[in-house]
């Protein structure tokens, strides 16, 4: 693109083009059909409890870190992470310092999570995510070109002179504008090329164009038309042309001479190539340039590129919500997040919601390079990505759209460096895809596991797509190459998984398996197995409450204040070891010692009960007479707690 189109905003009939049209926490799964009286119990508010109440342990941090991870709070992730990793780093596992490292890096805290990941490495960790530590320890910081594998061609309706600035028009169709159809001799001084008319073309099969004819109706005149947007039923477009309408020429107050700003205009169909109906968009002025519109998704917003008062650099991207009627919100600037001190401008969103533009402010290949960032539902910009080569150049790249589908696009460039007279537009193909895909099991039996949630996240853990797997297990998305995701499995009922994996730099297939561990399922009456707790385990020959102990036990007890409708039944059980009648006895007094320690907690004695089973209940093999480790006689000196009412 030439230097008279690069300021555009401040010489007199020029002309830029525009082109046209991952999370929250996930949806709440749906509640079990059978009625479940005892489902109110929530561990995370328990545990929470706990540790308000001064109990603390590797576990609870662990299992309240998980709680808020796997649902993508990477805030209260890695607030529980950093309890855990910090006091009880000996019983923290590899993996709970890369989940760590994760969450905060997904709080843009990089320092912080790169200490975590040198210590997920020390302890053993593997993996993409350390060859690229290795590789580039700055690597979240560094100015990088994810470049995706494009492949251009020049489209077969390129003229001699200027052709640039595509867009979508229905399915089968391309608008451009070219300097190459003035037919009435008029040249633009400045250039020494004919102004600019509105053409439309024809898309095969294979993206090529052809049959270019001139857009009909009341759009193109002696001055400049360019950069259109329309809607998707196809009845209305909005164009860029000189401040001229009704054959009136709109000029600013410039005193050396006198210039026709850009503005946006909108018009009707009217015929098969007709347009008509031509109305000036009321926030354009004659003191500044509004061009390059682009529709929202949703159509209710239309976003445009402006030097218009409030601009932060010498052009900036800006919106308006769309309000029916022609009237219009109050011009919106995108902000600093998308804008810099430099140029912005040739907005385009496409079916994904991503927008494409391109600036000079940013730090790129040269000139103009495009840029992309994904929009989320209230519009804002995420991370901004430059495309790099080759859909950028040295020279300036301008104008893309993509149809994210089929993965087809245009792009204008003045790559050939031969001045104005070297726009021109570019067939796009992203060549490199990759299908993601996996059966979902039973970690333990191997049946397929239908209706679990399956999701796809980036490298700094944001949700990207999210499906459920088919009736046989199946689940697949569409990635990029040369990239990191994580693939995470969830169903109720079992343990969650997910697997990191690096994409080939080829089109083709990731198999990517989900083996889900099934959780023990609970009794309905057991509230320790609820809550996940671990066995209230005594000394031998003792009925005092250890240490240890009084960690599960707070669980219980922050139950019982959490829920005061609740009743409990305590149950205490002794190891085969010594005398029969002797050991119920000694169950026995565990289970009153027990009973007492949450007594003098503050729980009404009528809500409790508790009876000893000495060695009558054993969980294993080891009875009177046969030969087991202590560790296997401990798992037999136990208490367990039964809900009554």
């Amino acid at each position: 693109m030439n230097t008279l189109v690069r300021n555009i905003f401040l010489l007199s009939f020029v002309v830029l083009t525009a082109g046209s049209t991952l999370a929250q926490k996930g949806d709440i799964r749906k509640a079990n059909k059978e009625f479940d009286r005892f489902a109110y119990i929530d561990a995370r508010e328990i545990y929470l409890k706990v540790v308000a109440d001064g109990y603390e342990s590797a576990e609870i941090y662990e299992r309240l870190g998980d709680t808020y991870y796997f649902n993508s709070d990477y805030t209260n992730a890695a607030k529980w992470y950093d309890k855990l990793v910090t006091k009880f780093p000996d019983e923290t596992d590899a993996e709970y310092y890369y989940r760590a490292a994760q969450s905060l890096k997904s709080l843009g805290r990089y320092e912080e999570s790169n200490r975590l990941l040198d210590t997920y490495k020390a302890k053993g960790g593997e993996g993409l995510v350390i060859k690229k530590f290795e590789d580039d320890p700055n690597y979240l910081k560094s100015i990088v070109f994810k470049s995706r594998e494009f492949q251009l061609a020049k489209v077969k309706v390129n003229s001699e002179l200027s052709d640039f600035g595509p867009s979508f028009y229905m399915k089968d169709k391309v608008v451009y504008a070219t300097a190459a159809g003035a037919g009435d001799g008029k040249v633009y001084n400045w250039t020494q090329q004919p102004f600019l008319d509105l053409y439309i073309a024809d898309v095969d099969a294979d993206g090529q164009l052809s049959n270019p004819t001139k857009l009909g109706g009341d759009i193109n005149t002696e001055y400049h038309e360019s950069s259109t947007t329309f809607s998707k039923d196809g009845m209305t477009v909005y164009f860029t042309r000189n401040n001229f309408l009704d054959g009136k020429k709109g000029r600013d107050k410039t005193k050396d001479f006198k210039t026709l700003r850009l503005n946006i205009y909108k018009a009707t169909k009217t015929g098969e190539n007709t347009w008509s109906n031509i109305v000036a968009l009321p926030f354009n002025s004659k003191e500044y340039s509004i061009a390059h519109p682009a529709l929202s998704l949703d159509e209710k917003r239309l976003y445009f590129s402006s030097d218009m008062p409030g601009t932060e650099g010498m052009s900036d991207l800006w919106y308006v919500d769309i309000l029916g009627n022609d009237s219009y919100g109050e011009p919106v600037n995108l902000g600093p997040d998308i804008n810099t001190e430099g140029k912005e401008s040739f907005p385009f969103i496409s079916d994904k919601n991503n927008l494409y533009f391109s600036t000079d402010g940013r730090s790129g290949l040269g000139g103009y390079d495009i840029f992309v960032t994904p929009l989320d539902k209230d519009g804002k910009p995420g991370e901004i990505t430059n495309l790099g080569a080759p859909t950028n150049s040295a020279q300036d790249d301008f104008g893309f759209i993509i149809n994210e589908e089929n993965r087809v696009g245009y792009v204008s460039s003045n790559r050939s460096g031969e001045g104005s007279i070297a726009d021109d537009i570019y067939l796009v193909k992203e060549m490199c895809t990759i299908t993601i895909q996996g059966v979902v099991t039973d970690a333990t039996s191997g049946d397929v596991i239908a209706d679990a949630e399956v999701t796809l996240l980036d490298e700094n853990n944001k949700l990207l797509n999210k499906t459920m797997s088919a009736t046989d297990g199946t689940y697949n998305f569409t990635a990029d190459c040369n990239k990191q995701y994580t693939v995470r499995g969830i169903k109720d009922g079992y343990n969650p998984y997910e697997k990191i994996i690096e994409t080939p730099s080829a089109t083709g297939v990731v198999d990517v398996p989900l083996p889900l561990q099934r959780v023990g399922p609970c009794p309905p009456d057991d509230l320790g197995c609820r809550l996940n707790l671990q066995p209230i385990y005594f000394d031998f020959d003792k009925s005092n409450i250890r240490k240890d102990a009084e960690i599960e036990l707070a669980k219980i007890l922050a139950a019982l204040r959490e829920y005061p409708e609740i009743i409990i039944h305590i149950e205490s059980h002794t190891d085969s070891r010594g005398n029969d009648a002797y050991n119920m006895q000694l169950s026995e007094r565990r289970a009153q010692s027990t009973l007492k320690w949450l007594v003098g907690k503050g729980i009404d004695p009528s809500r409790l009960t508790a009876k000893g089973y000495g060695e009558s209940q054993l969980v294993n093999q080891c009875s009177n007479g046969v030969d087991c480790t202590a560790e296997e006689h401990q798992l037999n000196r136990r208490s367990m707690f039964i809900i009554k009412n």
